[in-house]
Protein backbone atom coordinates (compact mmCIF):
# COMPACT_ATOMS: atom_id res chain seq x y z
CA UNK A 1 0.00 0.00 0.00
CA UNK A 2 1.64 3.48 -1.05
CA UNK A 3 1.52 6.06 2.01
CA UNK A 4 2.16 9.45 1.22
CA UNK A 5 4.76 11.37 3.20
CA UNK A 6 4.32 14.42 5.35
CA UNK A 7 6.84 16.84 4.36
CA UNK A 8 8.35 19.01 7.17
CA UNK A 9 8.69 22.47 5.77
CA UNK A 10 10.27 25.44 7.64
CA UNK A 11 8.62 28.36 8.54
CA UNK A 12 10.48 31.58 7.54
CA UNK A 13 8.56 34.95 9.27
CA UNK A 14 8.95 38.28 8.11
CA UNK A 15 10.55 41.15 9.79
CA UNK A 16 10.56 45.00 9.69
CA UNK A 17 12.30 47.63 11.21
CA UNK A 18 10.16 50.38 12.74
CA UNK A 19 11.65 54.02 13.15
CA UNK A 20 9.71 56.57 15.24
CA UNK A 21 9.87 60.59 13.91
CA UNK A 22 9.11 63.79 15.61
CA UNK A 23 7.47 66.94 13.75
CA UNK A 24 6.09 70.45 14.20
CA UNK A 25 7.75 73.76 13.55
CA UNK A 26 11.27 72.44 14.07
CA UNK A 27 13.66 69.94 13.60
CA UNK A 28 13.77 66.65 16.35
CA UNK A 29 15.09 63.19 16.61
CA UNK A 30 15.42 60.26 18.33
CA UNK A 31 17.00 56.75 18.70
CA UNK A 32 15.52 54.80 16.21
CA UNK A 33 13.98 51.11 18.11
CA UNK A 34 15.22 48.24 16.49
CA UNK A 35 12.91 45.67 16.76
CA UNK A 36 14.98 41.98 16.64
CA UNK A 37 12.65 39.11 14.90
CA UNK A 38 11.92 35.71 16.10
CA UNK A 39 14.33 33.10 15.16
CA UNK A 40 13.07 30.80 12.68
CA UNK A 41 11.84 27.68 14.31
CA UNK A 42 14.73 24.84 13.19
CA UNK A 43 13.29 22.01 10.78
CA UNK A 44 12.77 18.94 12.41
CA UNK A 45 13.73 17.33 9.33
CA UNK A 46 17.31 15.56 8.01
CA UNK A 47 18.87 17.11 5.25
CA UNK A 48 20.54 14.36 2.72
CA UNK A 49 24.08 14.66 1.56
CA UNK A 50 25.48 12.29 -0.87
CA UNK A 51 27.65 10.25 0.88
CA UNK A 52 27.44 11.69 4.25
CA UNK A 53 25.85 9.23 7.04
CA UNK A 54 24.71 10.09 10.26
CA UNK A 55 24.56 7.80 13.15
CA UNK A 56 21.51 5.29 12.76
CA UNK A 57 20.77 5.64 16.64
CA UNK A 58 20.41 9.31 15.91
CA UNK A 59 16.99 8.52 13.82
CA UNK A 60 15.94 5.28 15.67
CA UNK A 61 12.58 5.01 16.89
CA UNK A 62 11.43 8.61 15.65
CA UNK A 63 8.11 7.35 13.96
CA UNK A 64 5.75 8.96 11.28
CA UNK A 65 2.49 7.10 13.94
CA UNK A 66 4.17 6.36 17.55
CA UNK A 67 2.73 3.03 18.81
CA UNK A 68 1.63 3.25 21.96
CA UNK A 69 3.37 1.35 24.88
CA UNK A 70 6.63 0.46 22.68
CA UNK A 71 9.90 3.25 22.40
CA UNK A 72 8.76 5.11 19.64
CA UNK A 73 8.27 8.90 19.38
CA UNK A 74 6.96 11.28 16.91
CA UNK A 75 8.65 11.74 13.84
CA UNK A 76 8.30 10.98 10.28
CA UNK A 77 8.16 8.63 7.56
CA UNK A 78 11.10 10.73 6.04
CA UNK A 79 13.68 10.21 9.58
CA UNK A 80 12.28 6.75 9.29
CA UNK A 81 13.70 6.17 5.94
CA UNK A 82 16.94 8.20 7.32
CA UNK A 83 17.08 5.65 9.41
CA UNK A 84 17.02 2.49 7.32
CA UNK A 85 19.75 4.45 4.64
CA UNK A 86 22.59 4.64 7.91
CA UNK A 87 21.36 1.45 9.44
CA UNK A 88 22.29 -0.63 5.70
CA UNK A 89 25.58 1.74 6.02
CA UNK A 90 26.53 0.72 9.15
CA UNK A 91 25.25 -2.92 8.96
CA UNK A 92 24.79 -4.23 5.75
CA UNK A 93 27.34 -6.93 4.36
CA UNK A 94 27.94 -5.06 1.01
CA UNK A 95 26.98 -1.64 2.15
CA UNK A 96 30.05 0.12 -0.26
CA UNK A 97 27.32 -1.92 -3.40
CA UNK A 98 24.31 0.16 -2.28
CA UNK A 99 23.79 3.35 -4.45
CA UNK A 100 23.13 6.27 -2.18
CA UNK A 101 19.58 7.48 -2.92
CA UNK A 102 17.67 10.17 -1.51
CA UNK A 103 15.18 8.91 0.53
CA UNK A 104 13.08 12.26 -0.35
CA UNK A 105 13.05 10.19 -3.54
CA UNK A 106 10.69 7.80 -2.48
CA UNK A 107 7.51 8.11 -0.74
CA UNK A 108 7.02 4.91 1.16
CA UNK A 109 9.43 3.42 3.49
CA UNK A 110 9.05 0.27 2.47
CA UNK A 111 9.64 0.69 -1.15
CA UNK A 112 12.66 2.92 -0.05
CA UNK A 113 13.64 -0.09 1.82
CA UNK A 114 13.69 -2.44 -1.00
CA UNK A 115 16.29 -0.20 -3.11
CA UNK A 116 19.04 -0.58 -0.36
CA UNK A 117 20.52 -4.02 -1.67
CA UNK A 118 23.65 -4.76 -3.90
CA UNK A 119 22.84 -6.23 -7.62
CA UNK A 120 25.82 -8.48 -7.07
CA UNK A 121 25.19 -11.66 -8.52
CA UNK A 122 26.61 -15.42 -7.41
CA UNK A 123 29.17 -17.17 -10.78
CA UNK A 124 26.26 -19.02 -11.64
CA UNK A 125 23.85 -15.20 -12.34
CA UNK A 126 21.80 -15.58 -9.33
CA UNK A 127 21.04 -12.67 -7.29
CA UNK A 128 23.38 -12.71 -4.23
CA UNK A 129 20.98 -10.98 -2.51
CA UNK A 130 17.49 -12.57 -2.79
CA UNK A 131 16.71 -12.50 0.97
CA UNK A 132 16.03 -8.32 1.66
CA UNK A 133 12.09 -8.29 3.03
CA UNK A 134 9.89 -6.54 6.10
CA UNK A 135 7.50 -7.86 7.70
CA UNK A 136 5.12 -6.22 10.15
CA UNK A 137 6.49 -6.19 13.34
CA UNK A 138 3.49 -7.68 15.54
CA UNK A 139 3.02 -10.60 12.39
CA UNK A 140 6.67 -11.60 13.01
CA UNK A 141 6.72 -11.56 16.67
CA UNK A 142 3.58 -13.59 16.36
CA UNK A 143 4.91 -16.12 14.11
CA UNK A 144 8.00 -16.62 15.66
CA UNK A 145 6.50 -16.98 18.82
CA UNK A 146 4.44 -20.00 17.34
CA UNK A 147 0.84 -18.13 17.92
CA UNK A 148 -2.24 -19.96 15.71
CA UNK A 149 -2.74 -18.91 12.16
CA UNK A 150 -6.03 -18.91 10.03
CA UNK A 151 -5.79 -21.20 7.51
CA UNK A 152 -6.37 -24.67 6.39
CA UNK A 153 -2.94 -26.57 7.54
CA UNK A 154 -1.41 -27.32 4.09
CA UNK A 155 2.22 -26.17 2.72
CA UNK A 156 1.60 -25.40 -0.97
CA UNK A 157 4.45 -25.13 -3.18
CA UNK A 158 4.09 -22.74 -6.77
CA UNK A 159 5.83 -24.49 -9.55
CA UNK A 160 5.71 -23.88 -12.83
CA UNK A 161 3.35 -25.28 -15.08
CA UNK A 162 2.74 -25.48 -18.96
CA UNK A 163 3.24 -22.07 -19.95
CA UNK A 164 2.27 -20.08 -18.71
CA UNK A 165 0.42 -21.91 -16.24
CA UNK A 166 0.31 -22.64 -12.52
CA UNK A 167 1.11 -25.52 -10.93
CA UNK A 168 0.41 -25.22 -7.29
CA UNK A 169 0.75 -28.06 -5.16
CA UNK A 170 0.20 -29.71 -1.32
CA UNK A 171 3.83 -30.30 -0.16
CA UNK A 172 2.75 -31.47 2.42
CA UNK A 173 -0.41 -31.09 5.69
CA UNK A 174 -0.21 -30.47 9.07
CA UNK A 175 -1.11 -33.32 11.38
CA UNK A 176 -4.55 -32.32 13.12
CA UNK A 177 -5.66 -29.83 10.84
CA UNK A 178 -8.20 -29.53 8.37
CA UNK A 179 -6.03 -30.15 5.50
CA UNK A 180 -4.90 -33.21 7.05
CA UNK A 181 -8.55 -34.41 7.76
CA UNK A 182 -9.71 -37.50 5.40
CA UNK A 183 -11.46 -35.12 3.15
CA UNK A 184 -9.04 -32.26 2.48
CA UNK A 185 -6.22 -32.19 0.86
CA UNK A 186 -3.51 -34.74 0.08
CA UNK A 187 0.40 -34.75 -0.80
CA UNK A 188 0.72 -33.94 -4.08
CA UNK A 189 -2.82 -32.83 -5.09
CA UNK A 190 -2.61 -30.11 -7.88
CA UNK A 191 -4.79 -27.22 -7.16
CA UNK A 192 -6.89 -26.79 -10.16
CA UNK A 193 -10.25 -24.64 -9.13
CA UNK A 194 -10.69 -22.47 -5.61
CA UNK A 195 -14.09 -20.85 -5.08
CA UNK A 196 -14.82 -21.48 -9.09
CA UNK A 197 -11.52 -19.42 -10.45
CA UNK A 198 -9.06 -20.90 -12.65
CA UNK A 199 -6.12 -21.60 -10.81
CA UNK A 200 -3.93 -23.17 -13.04
CA UNK A 201 -4.81 -20.40 -16.56
CA UNK A 202 -7.18 -18.22 -14.61
CA UNK A 203 -7.13 -15.38 -12.52
CA UNK A 204 -5.82 -12.65 -14.85
CA UNK A 205 -7.68 -9.78 -13.73
CA UNK A 206 -7.27 -8.53 -10.46
CA UNK A 207 -11.13 -9.00 -8.92
CA UNK A 208 -10.32 -12.92 -10.20
CA UNK A 209 -6.82 -12.73 -8.31
CA UNK A 210 -8.55 -11.77 -5.25
CA UNK A 211 -11.05 -14.29 -5.47
CA UNK A 212 -8.53 -17.32 -5.98
CA UNK A 213 -6.05 -15.74 -3.34
CA UNK A 214 -9.18 -15.58 -0.87
CA UNK A 215 -9.58 -19.12 -0.87
CA UNK A 216 -5.91 -20.00 -0.95
CA UNK A 217 -5.48 -17.69 2.37
CA UNK A 218 -8.48 -17.66 4.21
CA UNK A 219 -8.17 -14.63 6.40
CA UNK A 220 -10.15 -15.89 9.80
CA UNK A 221 -10.83 -19.24 11.09
CA UNK A 222 -13.92 -20.78 9.95
CA UNK A 223 -14.19 -19.67 6.40
CA UNK A 224 -15.29 -22.43 3.86
CA UNK A 225 -13.81 -22.68 0.73
CA UNK A 226 -14.54 -24.90 -2.76
CA UNK A 227 -11.67 -26.72 -3.91
CA UNK A 228 -11.05 -29.20 -7.37
CA UNK A 229 -8.05 -30.88 -7.16
CA UNK A 230 -6.16 -33.32 -8.99
CA UNK A 231 -4.69 -36.06 -6.98
CA UNK A 232 -1.33 -38.07 -7.96
CA UNK A 233 -3.47 -40.81 -8.85
CA UNK A 234 -4.92 -39.10 -12.04
CA UNK A 235 -8.55 -38.62 -10.63
CA UNK A 236 -9.61 -35.01 -9.63
CA UNK A 237 -12.26 -34.24 -6.31
CA UNK A 238 -14.49 -31.39 -5.34
CA UNK A 239 -13.66 -30.64 -1.50
CA UNK A 240 -14.60 -28.14 0.53
CA UNK A 241 -12.41 -27.04 3.36
CA UNK A 242 -13.39 -25.02 6.53
CA UNK A 243 -10.00 -22.87 7.69
CA UNK A 244 -9.21 -22.95 11.20
CA UNK A 245 -6.47 -21.27 13.71
CA UNK A 246 -3.63 -23.85 13.00
CA UNK A 247 -0.45 -23.98 14.96
CA UNK A 248 2.79 -24.87 13.04
CA UNK A 249 4.34 -28.02 13.81
CA UNK A 250 8.14 -28.30 13.01
CA UNK A 251 8.39 -31.62 13.02
CA UNK A 252 5.73 -33.28 10.88
CA UNK A 253 6.92 -37.11 10.76
CA UNK A 254 9.19 -39.47 12.24
CA UNK A 255 9.65 -43.14 11.96
CA UNK A 256 12.15 -45.56 12.51
CA UNK A 257 13.07 -48.19 9.46
CA UNK A 258 14.55 -51.74 10.40
CA UNK A 259 16.58 -52.74 7.58
CA UNK A 260 17.36 -55.86 8.47
CA UNK A 261 18.46 -57.09 11.86
CA UNK A 262 20.91 -55.51 12.87
CA UNK A 263 20.63 -51.84 10.88
CA UNK A 264 18.02 -49.22 11.41
CA UNK A 265 17.48 -46.03 10.04
CA UNK A 266 15.38 -42.98 11.45
CA UNK A 267 13.82 -40.48 10.03
CA UNK A 268 12.76 -37.12 10.83
CA UNK A 269 10.69 -34.58 8.36
CA UNK A 270 11.87 -31.16 10.01
CA UNK A 271 10.13 -28.36 8.17
CA UNK A 272 11.14 -24.92 10.01
CA UNK A 273 14.40 -23.92 12.50
CA UNK A 274 11.54 -21.31 13.45
CA UNK A 275 9.52 -20.67 15.56
CA UNK A 276 10.61 -20.85 18.98
CA UNK A 277 9.00 -24.30 18.99
CA UNK A 278 11.24 -26.05 16.53
CA UNK A 279 13.75 -26.10 19.57
CA UNK A 280 11.57 -28.48 21.76
CA UNK A 281 9.87 -30.44 18.54
CA UNK A 282 13.49 -31.45 17.12
CA UNK A 283 14.77 -32.47 20.43
CA UNK A 284 11.94 -34.48 21.17
CA UNK A 285 12.72 -35.97 17.32
CA UNK A 286 16.40 -36.51 18.43
CA UNK A 287 15.29 -38.16 21.60
CA UNK A 288 13.29 -40.65 19.62
CA UNK A 289 16.26 -41.60 17.53
CA UNK A 290 18.82 -41.90 20.14
CA UNK A 291 15.83 -44.46 22.31
CA UNK A 292 16.34 -46.24 19.18
CA UNK A 293 19.27 -46.30 18.47
CA UNK A 294 19.17 -45.56 14.75
CA UNK A 295 22.20 -46.51 12.55
CA UNK A 296 21.68 -43.75 10.28
CA UNK A 297 19.23 -40.75 9.68
CA UNK A 298 17.59 -39.33 7.38
CA UNK A 299 16.88 -35.82 7.63
CA UNK A 300 13.93 -34.23 5.80
CA UNK A 301 15.18 -30.57 4.82
CA UNK A 302 13.10 -30.34 1.49
CA UNK A 303 10.89 -28.05 2.41
CA UNK A 304 12.98 -25.95 5.07
CA UNK A 305 14.37 -22.69 4.70
CA UNK A 306 15.78 -21.60 7.64
CA UNK A 307 15.04 -20.35 11.00
CA UNK A 308 17.12 -19.73 14.18
CA UNK A 309 20.79 -19.94 13.78
CA UNK A 310 20.90 -21.22 17.99
CA UNK A 311 18.55 -24.32 16.66
CA UNK A 312 20.65 -25.22 13.55
CA UNK A 313 23.92 -25.60 15.75
CA UNK A 314 22.00 -28.12 18.28
CA UNK A 315 20.89 -30.06 15.38
CA UNK A 316 24.51 -30.68 14.27
CA UNK A 317 25.47 -31.72 18.03
CA UNK A 318 22.29 -34.14 18.13
CA UNK A 319 23.68 -35.35 15.11
CA UNK A 320 27.66 -35.81 15.76
CA UNK A 321 27.81 -36.08 19.30
CA UNK A 322 29.54 -34.50 21.96
CA UNK A 323 33.41 -36.42 20.81
CA UNK A 324 32.94 -34.93 17.64
CA UNK A 325 32.17 -31.46 17.70
CA UNK A 326 34.07 -30.31 21.46
CA UNK A 327 36.06 -27.56 20.86
CA UNK A 328 34.78 -27.14 17.00
CA UNK A 329 33.15 -24.48 15.24
CA UNK A 330 29.87 -25.05 13.94
CA UNK A 331 29.60 -21.48 12.28
CA UNK A 332 31.80 -18.51 12.51
CA UNK A 333 30.61 -15.01 11.60
CA UNK A 334 31.93 -12.15 9.28
CA UNK A 335 30.42 -9.26 8.95
CA UNK A 336 31.22 -6.02 6.79
CA UNK A 337 34.90 -4.76 6.51
CA UNK A 338 33.72 -1.96 8.74
CA UNK A 339 33.76 -4.41 11.66
CA UNK A 340 36.30 -6.68 11.25
CA UNK A 341 36.27 -7.79 14.96
CA UNK A 342 33.29 -6.34 16.12
CA UNK A 343 29.77 -7.71 16.04
CA UNK A 344 27.99 -4.13 14.80
CA UNK A 345 24.64 -5.02 15.81
CA UNK A 346 25.69 -6.35 19.56
CA UNK A 347 29.11 -4.43 19.73
CA UNK A 348 30.41 -7.41 20.95
CA UNK A 349 33.95 -8.38 20.15
CA UNK A 350 33.38 -11.74 17.60
CA UNK A 351 33.51 -15.34 18.62
CA UNK A 352 32.56 -18.85 16.65
CA UNK A 353 29.35 -19.93 17.06
CA UNK A 354 29.50 -23.53 18.84
CA UNK A 355 27.65 -26.66 18.30
CA UNK A 356 24.92 -26.10 20.65
CA UNK A 357 24.73 -29.19 23.49
CA UNK A 358 21.88 -27.98 25.71
CA UNK A 359 18.76 -26.19 25.52
CA UNK A 360 19.14 -22.49 25.14
CA UNK A 361 15.72 -22.08 26.53
CA UNK A 362 13.46 -21.11 23.58
CA UNK A 363 11.36 -24.51 24.34
CA UNK A 364 14.02 -26.44 26.47
CA UNK A 365 14.98 -25.08 29.75
CA UNK A 366 18.49 -23.84 29.68
CA UNK A 367 21.22 -25.88 30.63
CA UNK A 368 19.24 -29.09 29.81
CA UNK A 369 21.22 -32.09 27.84
CA UNK A 370 20.57 -32.52 24.55
CA UNK A 371 20.24 -36.00 22.92
CA UNK A 372 23.28 -37.74 21.14
CA UNK A 373 23.55 -39.66 18.27
CA UNK A 374 27.29 -39.96 17.22
CA UNK A 375 26.71 -40.32 13.78
CA UNK A 376 29.68 -40.07 11.48
CA UNK A 377 27.25 -39.74 8.56
CA UNK A 378 24.12 -38.35 7.86
CA UNK A 379 21.61 -38.61 4.67
CA UNK A 380 19.87 -35.14 3.87
CA UNK A 381 16.97 -34.59 1.60
CA UNK A 382 16.80 -31.56 -0.04
CA UNK A 383 15.44 -29.70 -3.00
CA UNK A 384 15.56 -25.39 -3.69
CA UNK A 385 13.63 -24.84 -0.56
CA UNK A 386 16.44 -26.04 1.60
CA UNK A 387 17.88 -23.23 2.03
CA UNK A 388 19.56 -20.68 4.90
CA UNK A 389 19.56 -22.75 8.46
CA UNK A 390 19.47 -26.02 6.75
CA UNK A 391 22.51 -24.92 4.72
CA UNK A 392 24.47 -24.28 8.07
CA UNK A 393 24.11 -27.38 9.31
CA UNK A 394 24.83 -29.29 5.85
CA UNK A 395 28.29 -26.56 6.09
CA UNK A 396 28.79 -27.14 9.28
CA UNK A 397 28.86 -30.75 9.94
CA UNK A 398 31.58 -31.31 6.72
CA UNK A 399 32.87 -29.03 8.76
CA UNK A 400 34.16 -31.37 11.54
CA UNK A 401 34.35 -34.35 8.57
CA UNK A 402 30.65 -36.12 9.37
CA UNK A 403 30.02 -37.10 5.84
CA UNK A 404 26.76 -35.40 4.31
CA UNK A 405 25.03 -37.07 1.74
CA UNK A 406 22.46 -35.18 -0.23
CA UNK A 407 19.29 -36.72 -2.23
CA UNK A 408 17.41 -34.34 -4.18
CA UNK A 409 18.15 -30.99 -6.05
CA UNK A 410 20.47 -28.13 -5.26
CA UNK A 411 19.71 -26.05 -2.35
CA UNK A 412 19.23 -22.18 -2.49
CA UNK A 413 22.35 -20.91 -1.53
CA UNK A 414 22.33 -18.42 1.40
CA UNK A 415 25.54 -18.44 3.80
CA UNK A 416 24.11 -15.36 4.81
CA UNK A 417 21.80 -14.25 7.82
CA UNK A 418 21.22 -10.92 9.50
CA UNK A 419 19.27 -9.80 12.91
CA UNK A 420 15.58 -9.08 12.55
CA UNK A 421 15.41 -5.19 13.36
CA UNK A 422 12.05 -3.42 14.33
CA UNK A 423 11.52 0.20 13.44
CA UNK A 424 8.53 2.20 13.93
CA UNK A 425 6.52 -1.48 14.10
CA UNK A 426 8.08 -2.87 10.77
CA UNK A 427 10.62 -5.31 10.88
CA UNK A 428 13.35 -5.20 8.59
CA UNK A 429 16.41 -8.40 7.62
CA UNK A 430 18.91 -6.76 5.64
CA UNK A 431 21.93 -9.37 5.48
CA UNK A 432 24.71 -8.36 7.77
CA UNK A 433 26.77 -11.48 7.93
CA UNK A 434 28.44 -14.54 6.20
CA UNK A 435 28.87 -17.84 8.04
CA UNK A 436 31.55 -20.18 7.37
CA UNK A 437 32.56 -23.98 9.46
CA UNK A 438 35.34 -24.75 11.42
CA UNK A 439 37.43 -25.09 7.98
CA UNK A 440 36.72 -21.40 7.50
CA UNK A 441 34.01 -22.45 4.13
CA UNK A 442 31.21 -20.81 3.39
CA UNK A 443 31.55 -20.26 -0.36
CA UNK A 444 28.22 -21.86 -1.46
CA UNK A 445 26.18 -18.96 -2.74
CA UNK A 446 25.21 -21.07 -5.46
CA UNK A 447 24.03 -23.69 -2.89
CA UNK A 448 25.25 -27.65 -2.40
CA UNK A 449 23.84 -30.35 -5.08
CA UNK A 450 24.54 -34.09 -5.53
CA UNK A 451 27.49 -35.00 -7.41
CA UNK A 452 26.00 -37.18 -9.44
CA UNK A 453 24.37 -34.28 -11.18
CA UNK A 454 25.20 -32.64 -14.67
CA UNK A 455 27.94 -30.05 -13.90
CA UNK A 456 27.16 -26.75 -12.68
CA UNK A 457 27.70 -24.35 -10.11
CA UNK A 458 27.38 -24.68 -6.98
CA UNK A 459 29.16 -27.08 -3.84
CA UNK A 460 28.85 -30.94 -4.94
CA UNK A 461 28.63 -33.27 -1.87
CA UNK A 462 28.09 -37.29 -2.38
CA UNK A 463 24.26 -38.38 -3.09
CA UNK A 464 21.58 -38.90 -5.71
CA UNK A 465 19.66 -36.23 -8.06
CA UNK A 466 15.98 -37.13 -8.14
CA UNK A 467 13.39 -34.19 -8.61
CA UNK A 468 10.38 -34.13 -5.66
CA UNK A 469 7.57 -35.37 -7.45
CA UNK A 470 5.02 -35.08 -4.35
CA UNK A 471 4.32 -38.95 -4.51
CA UNK A 472 4.28 -40.85 -1.70
CA UNK A 473 3.71 -40.69 2.50
CA UNK A 474 6.54 -38.64 4.00
CA UNK A 475 7.98 -41.20 6.13
CA UNK A 476 7.53 -43.94 4.27
CA UNK A 477 10.10 -46.04 2.84
CA UNK A 478 8.56 -45.82 -0.54
CA UNK A 479 8.88 -42.52 -0.65
CA UNK A 480 11.30 -41.58 -3.41
CA UNK A 481 13.68 -39.47 -1.79
CA UNK A 482 13.83 -41.80 1.22
CA UNK A 483 13.59 -45.10 -0.89
CA UNK A 484 16.73 -43.43 -2.68
CA UNK A 485 18.37 -42.66 0.54
CA UNK A 486 17.73 -46.22 2.32
CA UNK A 487 19.05 -47.77 -1.33
CA UNK A 488 22.31 -45.09 -1.12
CA UNK A 489 22.91 -46.15 2.70
CA UNK A 490 22.79 -50.24 1.73
CA UNK A 491 25.46 -49.94 -1.58
CA UNK A 492 26.24 -46.56 -2.27
CA UNK A 493 24.35 -46.49 -5.83
CA UNK A 494 21.47 -43.92 -6.75
CA UNK A 495 18.16 -44.95 -8.35
CA UNK A 496 17.93 -45.42 -12.12
CA UNK A 497 15.53 -42.42 -12.08
CA UNK A 498 18.46 -40.17 -10.50
CA UNK A 499 19.64 -37.02 -12.20
CA UNK A 500 16.31 -36.16 -13.25
CA UNK A 501 15.86 -32.17 -13.76
CA UNK A 502 14.32 -31.03 -10.39
CA UNK A 503 11.27 -29.20 -10.45
CA UNK A 504 11.79 -25.62 -10.46
CA UNK A 505 10.14 -23.73 -7.42
CA UNK A 506 9.14 -20.23 -8.64
CA UNK A 507 9.98 -17.82 -5.86
CA UNK A 508 11.17 -14.38 -7.31
CA UNK A 509 9.34 -13.55 -10.25
CA UNK A 510 5.45 -14.16 -10.97
CA UNK A 511 4.25 -16.44 -13.87
CA UNK A 512 1.70 -13.53 -15.07
CA UNK A 513 3.67 -10.22 -14.71
CA UNK A 514 0.68 -8.21 -14.31
CA UNK A 515 -1.30 -9.91 -11.85
CA UNK A 516 -0.29 -13.68 -9.82
CA UNK A 517 -0.53 -15.39 -6.78
CA UNK A 518 3.27 -14.88 -6.54
CA UNK A 519 2.62 -10.90 -5.95
CA UNK A 520 0.85 -11.00 -3.33
CA UNK A 521 2.57 -9.96 0.11
CA UNK A 522 1.00 -13.48 2.06
CA UNK A 523 2.65 -15.45 -0.60
CA UNK A 524 6.49 -13.15 -0.47
CA UNK A 525 6.48 -13.43 3.13
CA UNK A 526 6.09 -17.16 3.37
CA UNK A 527 8.70 -17.56 1.00
CA UNK A 528 10.80 -14.51 2.96
CA UNK A 529 10.30 -16.47 6.05
CA UNK A 530 11.41 -19.85 4.82
CA UNK A 531 14.51 -18.51 3.79
CA UNK A 532 16.35 -17.16 7.12
CA UNK A 533 19.09 -17.41 9.21
CA UNK A 534 17.76 -15.72 12.13
CA UNK A 535 19.44 -14.33 14.89
CA UNK A 536 17.93 -11.97 17.83
CA UNK A 537 20.09 -9.67 20.28
CA UNK A 538 20.31 -10.74 23.96
CA UNK A 539 23.05 -10.93 26.79
CA UNK A 540 25.73 -12.65 25.85
CA UNK A 541 27.91 -14.65 23.30
CA UNK A 542 25.29 -17.51 23.10
CA UNK A 543 22.52 -15.72 23.82
CA UNK A 544 22.86 -13.66 20.45
CA UNK A 545 21.81 -16.56 18.87
CA UNK A 546 18.58 -16.30 20.59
Amino acid sequence: MTKSVKSLLATATSCALLAACGGGGGSSSSTPTTVTPPTPPVSSAPTYTQGTFEAASSFKDQCENPRAGEADRAGSTLIEKFWLRSWTDETYLWYDEVPDTDPNSIADRVDYFDVLRTDRRTASGALVDQFHFSQDTAEYQARQSGEASSGYGANLRVLQGSPPGRDIRIAFTQPGSPAAEADGFRRGDKILVVDGIDAVDGARTQADLDILLAGLFPATAGEAHDFTVLGVDGEERDITITSADVVEQPVTATSVIDVDEDTKVGYIHFTTFSPFSSEKAIVDAMTEMEDAGVDDLVLDLRYNGGGLLAVAAQVGFMVAGDDATDGRTFDRLTFNDKNPNTNPVTGRTLAPTPFISTGVGFTVDEGVALPELGLERIFILSTDGTCSASEAVINGLRGIDVEVILIGSQTCGKPYGFYPTDNCGETYFTVQFRGANDKGFGDYADGFLPNDAASGFGVEVPGCTLSDEFEGVLGDENEPLLAAALQFAEDGTCPTTAVAKPAQFKTQAAIFPEADILNDPRVKMDTFMRTSRILGVTDGPIEDLK
